[in-house]
């Protein structure tokens, strides 16, 4: 088994462990349940992801028709 230690700020914590107490759970649990990206996003949290995937293959593409010209 491997060990993982993570530090935290309280607030997060207490999200965590306040999520894990809802959903039945330990806070390890919650934990590797957040890490395999099983949590619910909401959807202001998903348009921000979509919104900077974008932003990030705009810059990209942006990169890429730069080093063809050079």
């Amino acid at each position: 088994m491997v060990i993982i230690r993570i530090e935290m700020d309280q607030w997060l914590y207490d999200a965590i462990e306040q999520s894990a107490q809802t959903e039945g759970l330990t806070v390890q649990q919650e934990c590797l349940r957040r890490l395999r990206g099983e949590e619910t996003r909401s959807r202001y949290v998903q348009a921000l992801i979509a919104e900077l995937r974008a932003d990030e293959e705009q810059r990209r593409a942006a990169r890429r028709m730069h080093a063809a010209k050079s």
